[in-house]
């Protein structure tokens, strides 16, 4: 069993920072690939960034390439997404993910969800 908690959302102008954090709390935390994902209101969940579990692989949505970095620490079982130049279309609840088969680049192959942080980027 693994439980994932996000935090490190809150509103932000346009252009800004944030750096969202997942902690995961599982013996076996470092066994499973890591991800984001996010869904604004009205809107499909949709894939973010995701690591896998050695952290030799990155991974990111088309959307957010160049502007966002996934980092994990498997000593701290710690999951990050560092997002820069953010703009409004960013805004959405943030999700972290974990699924111990795949990398999570879709929201059908996740095992664990967390409950989501808010980002709002303000124009």
């Amino acid at each position: 069993q693994v439980q994932l908690l996000e935090s490190g959302g809150g509103l932000v102008q346009a252009g800004g920072s944030l750096r969202l954090s997942c902690a995961a709390s599982g013996r076996t935390f470092n066994r499973y690939n890591m991800g984001w994902f996010r869904q604004a209101t009205g809107k499909e969940r949709e894939f973010v960034a995701a690591i896998n579990w050695s952290g030799t692989n990155t991974y990111y949505g088309d959307s957010v390439k160049g502007r966002f970095t996934i980092s994990g620490d498997n000593a701290k079982s710690m999951v990050y997404v560092e997002m820069n130049s953010l703009k409004p279309e960013d805004t959405a609840v943030y999700y972290c993910a974990a699924s111990s088969k795949w990398v999570p680049t879709t929201p059908t192959r996740i095992d664990y969800w967390g409950q989501g942080t808010q980002v709002t980027v303000s124009s």
